[in-house]
């Protein structure tokens, strides 16, 4: 049986990051954390990523990337089972990249990178959500957007509840199927007193299951 070949430095220095980033907050890992978890020389990493805000950046391209991928995807939706898996979708890429909700403020304040380009990604969340909007609800275009602002705060601010909630455990990595339930049950409850009666029905199935599995 052929070997792998290894993976390259930079990709294991940013899978790495990653992982530390989203366990500790990226305000508590220094460079030389990620050294130590890599075994690997400071000047190694600083070959591949000058500093640590050039790590944050590499990595919110990544997200930027995904979420690319992801929101025309809006254009899709045609019920509410579509409406569940494009907002479970959503929520997972959250979670993958969760130290960048965790410490959004912080991280805006100091890196120039994401605070020229994160509102763009909120603006077209805004837009993808508006899409499924206006293929579900029967409402006037002015309460479908003003319903897509507010879950689209909702989906920014989800993770930050969930932190305050459990400090210690929320964003562990063994609580990432509890943690998409309930945030999937937040954004998809909101949807309820827009839908016509069956398609409420099915969504309160599906948000009772939700409930279920999270009890």
């Amino acid at each position: 049986m052929a070997r792998k070949p290894p993976r390259r430095t930079a990709e294991r220095i940013a899978q790495t990051t990653l992982a530390l980033f989203n366990r500790f907050g990226e305000p508590n890992v220094s460079t030389n954390q990620i050294c130590a978890d890599l075994s690997i020389s400071p000047g190694n990493l600083y070959y591949h990523y000058p500093s640590k805000d050039d790590l944050v950046s590499a990595l919110f391209d990544r997200y930027r990337g995904d979420m690319a991928l992801l929101l025309p995807a809006s254009a899709d939706v045609r019920d509410v089972e579509d409406a569940w898996f494009f907002f479970h979708s959503l929520l997972e890429v959250i979670w993958q990249y969760r130290f960048l909700y965790r410490d959004l403020n912080h991280l805006l304040s100091r890196n120039r990178h994401l605070e020229l380009h994160f509102p763009g990604i909120l603006r077209r969340k805004q837009e993808a959500v508006h899409t499924v909007l206006q293929r579900l609800l029967d409402a006037a275009g002015s309460a479908n957007s003003a319903l897509a602002a507010n879950l689209v705060v909702l989906l920014t601010w989800w993770l930050s509840y969930e932190y305050v909630l459990n400090p210690r455990q929320a964003l562990e990595s063994e609580n990432e199927q509890d943690a998409l339930l309930r945030g999937a049950w937040h954004v998809l409850s909101m949807l309820l007193p827009y839908l016509e009666p069956g398609a409420r029905a099915h969504l309160q199935a599906l948000l009772s299951a939700y409930a279920a599995a999270d009890a």
